[in-house]
């Protein structure tokens, strides 16, 4: 099975949940370098409305740092990809990138076996989002 991604859902508001998916993220050693707020960027770009739904870009360096001397074809799958959107008034769902299902599309057992290490951080992350 190629997992994508690991998720829960909790009560809770976006915004909210943003701000506890980056403590929980940064305990684990990710920082975010990115964040598109992309139910703004839909309703800018094409007037279309979407829940909100807002993209962290995570990325922990050290882990990043030996997948890229591993293989630099690597650069193009980071950062990865935090989404916190709304599921249902009051509810959000946290949707957390698995990066061995992304190493996986390289076909490299090495990128493999370190995104397992960051598999781990990612989940203990989104079990105290």
């Amino acid at each position: 099975m190629n997992v994508i991604n690991f998720k829960r859902e909790i009560s809770d508001t976006v915004d909210h949940a943003v701000e506890r998916a980056t403590k929980a993220l940064a305990a684990e050693g990710f920082g975010i370098l990115t964040r598109i707020d992309m139910h703004s960027k839909i309703k800018e770009k094409t007037g279309q409305d979407i829940a909100p739904t807002v993209i962290l870009g995570a990325c922990n360096p050290h882990l990043a740092y030996e997948a890229y001397i591993a293989n630099s074809d690597v650069a193009s799958l980071l950062p990865c990809n935090a989404v916190i959107r709304e599921a249902a008034p009051g509810r959000v769902s946290l949707e957390f990138a698995a990066p061995s299902g992304m190493m996986r599309m390289l076909g490299d057992q090495k990128l493999t076996e370190l995104a397992a290490q960051a598999d781990t951080r990612i989940q203990r992350a989104l079990a105290n989002a």
